[in-house]
């Protein structure tokens, strides 16, 4: 019988904590119920045409995802907006020939975070990440590639400062 007991105070404590904190990790104000996520404009001087929405919606997906979130166009109880800022390509690894062996393409993007329950959560951040590729290949081989890698991860960054407190 004490066992039991036992038993059933572990399981209420830790479906007591769901509200507040999730298995993935996200700690959320358990009064937050909504969330938007405006689309991010890509404001950089070179313009990749699918770069903004695929940006967008891997950040919508990510958190609809890994929380009990719902998404709703706008005012929602915890807010993120921004743009992309920087697209650039530059090389790096530079050999004793004075050629690159690798080129660098680095995106960079602005996020402004609203928590209407906590203002000291709230940021205007700027996030940056890269990846690089053999100077051999062209852009326009590895682009799609290295776009779903540098979106993950920067969505990892927005994701972890906003929703995970650790």
């Amino acid at each position: 019988m004490r066992l039991y007991i036992i038993i059933i105070g572990v399981c209420s404590l830790f479906l007591g904590a769901c509200h507040i904190y999730s298995f993935t990790g996200a700690s959320i104000p358990p009064e937050a119920k909504t969330v938007s996520v405006k689309y991010f404009p890509n404001q950089a001087s070179i313009v990749k045409p699918t770069l903004s929405q695929s940006f967008t919606e891997k950040l919508r997906d990510k958190i609809t995802s890994q929380t009990s979130l719902i998404l709703v166009e706008r005012a929602g109880d915890l807010q993120f907006e921004g743009r992309i800022v920087d697209y650039s390509v530059a090389p790096t690894a530079i050999q004793s020939n004075e050629t690159a062996a690798l080129n660098r393409l680095t995106i960079t993007v602005e996020v402004k975070y609203e928590n209407k329950f906590d203002e000291k959560q709230n940021f205007d951040t700027r996030f940056a990440r890269y990846a690089d590729y053999e100077s051999s290949q062209s852009l326009s081989a590895v682009e799609d590639q290295l776009l779903e890698q540098i979106n993950e991860a920067l969505v990892d960054d927005i994701f972890n400062k906003a929703l995970v407190n650790w």
